[in-house]
């Protein structure tokens, strides 16, 4: 059997490396948590998972959080419009959905002496929508839809900094690549 002498140079070695190794062993892996990570990251992770029958709201400041399991909630700190459009634009790139947009009957009626500055409000949304498929529904009717399709389908909420009443809009995902007339027509052929 050998005897080691062990020297202090190679004891303050071994103490240096332990050191080393606890230090990185006890330090936090970096994980962000799910609101720090950015808005549009989670968006552009979850728009390939999300398909037909899926929906997407982007919603007022006064949107209440869901206790409904089907519905996911973002935080953007940014107004309703800027991520509306972002939005739009990400559905657009993917080839397997394209958007139904619903808007509130009730915003129609808002005008200036209610909420000042809601027909600048309008028309910019015109100028982000306008050439979309929108339907126009009073504001109770989407809850029943969202919350019939939330018990089977994934509801994305993006709550924004808006602050006029009834602007949230409420996007329904739709197959981009079957019709509703192809459907149709399926249907008859069986």
């Amino acid at each position: 059997m050998r005897n080691f002498k062990i020297t202090i140079r190679e004891i303050a070695i071994l103490t240096l490396f332990k050191t080393i190794f606890l230090f990185l062993a006890c330090s936090p892996i970096e994980k962000k948590p799910l609101l720090e990570r950015g808005w549009k990251q989670q968006l552009e992770m979850q728009l390939p998972l999300l398909g037909h029958r899926n929906w997407i709201m982007i919603v007022d400041k006064a949107f209440p959080m869901q206790t409904t399991h089907g519905v996911n909630m973002l935080y953007a700190e940014e107004e309703l419009l800027n991520v509306l459009k972002y939005t739009l634009e990400r559905i657009d790139e993917n080839n397997h959905i394209r958007p139904i947009i619903f808007t509130d009957k009730e915003l129609g009626f808002i005008n200036q002496e209610l909420v000042p500055g809601i027909e600048d409000y309008k028309f910019s949304l015109n100028q982000v929508i306008g050439k979309l498929n929108v339907r126009v529904i009073p504001h109770d009717s989407v809850f029943i839809k969202i919350d019939k399709a939330s018990k089977l389908f994934k509801t994305l909420v993006i709550k924004t900094n808006q602050v006029i009443p009834y602007s949230s809009v409420f996007i329904e995902l739709d197959c981009d690549y079957w019709s509703e007339d192809k459907e149709k027509q399926l249907r008859q052929l069986m």
